[in-house]
């Protein structure tokens, strides 16, 4: 053998990694230099620290009713809220926000926010709109994705979660299908894991539901791009009166 030559694959291979990481431009942000898919899927990730396991949008006190009881009735449930509450309310709304961002035009998003405001029918969706939005704009500051003065207009506003949300979409550059897309499934995750614990079902449960769910999204995410700010809505008074009742309810797990 060659005076020299590597005799052992795992240190060659060491050495050719080091080699390329050394090379390898170091991003500024956490988004420099990840691609769009990796973004949206971090956005639709449970994990982000946002606390969106600590709601379940009605459906516990849905449950405390009997309307949603087995793996059948809340999947029945989650579906018509995808369809009935999501796609035509926040859905929506999120779209003209993640081009009004890209645009930077203040004052359509000040109109858009506006409306996210004004459609939280319960004490606790405003709340959980409200805590969720602060701990995105919260995230996004310390993952250096927005400057002071972004930060400044956010807080102004009060930042909601679809505005907040809609800002870290837009940084993505995805198209804005995709974009809803990865909002639908993040919801969808948390809402199954809130029927997980509050039916209860079991983890095959959960995945059954899931699947259902996704099956429902292109469609949603469509109705949702058709929607203009005269056919947007946010009309669902079952679910007003289930969120009401849920601030008094007895035995609880999560906070909406």
């Amino acid at each position: 053998m060659p005076t020299g030559m590597c005799t052992d694959p795992i240190a060659s291979m060491t050495t050719e990694f080091a080699t390329v990481a050394a090379a390898a431009p170091v991003p500024t942000s956490s988004s420099a230099g990840t691609p769009a898919l990796l973004q949206l899927i971090w956005l639709a990730s449970p994990a982000l620290p946002i606390g969106g396991f600590s709601y379940s949008e009605g459906l516990e006190a849905a449950i405390e009713h009997g309307l949603a009881h087995d793996e059948h009735s809340a999947a029945e449930w989650l579906v018509n809220q995808l369809h009935l509450t999501q796609s035509r309310g926040d859905m929506a709304v999120l779209a003209p926000m993640i081009t009004a961002w890209q645009a930077r035009d203040d004052t359509r998003l000040e109109a858009l926010s506006q409306w996210v405001h004004a459609t939280r029918e319960s004490a606790e969706l405003r709340l959980q709109s409200e805590q969720m939005g602060r701990s995105m704009l919260e995230w996004l500051r310390n993952q250096d994705a927005i400057d002071d003065d972004t930060i400044a207009l956010c807080n102004r506003w009060v930042p909601t979660y679809p505005l907040m949300f809609a800002l870290a979409l837009s940084r993505t550059g995805a198209p804005l299908e995709q974009c809803l897309q990865t909002y639908a499934f993040g919801w969808a995750e948390n809402m199954v894991q809130a029927a997980i614990k509050s039916v209860p079902l079991g983890q095959n449960s959960g995945q059954r539901i899931l699947t259902q769910l996704a099956h429902h999204i292109a469609p949603a995410v469509s109705h949702a791009l058709q929607m203009t700010d005269d056919t947007r809505q946010a009309f669902s008074p079952m679910l007003a009166i289930l969120s009401a009742q849920h601030e008094t309810q007895y035995s609880r797990l999560f906070r909406s």
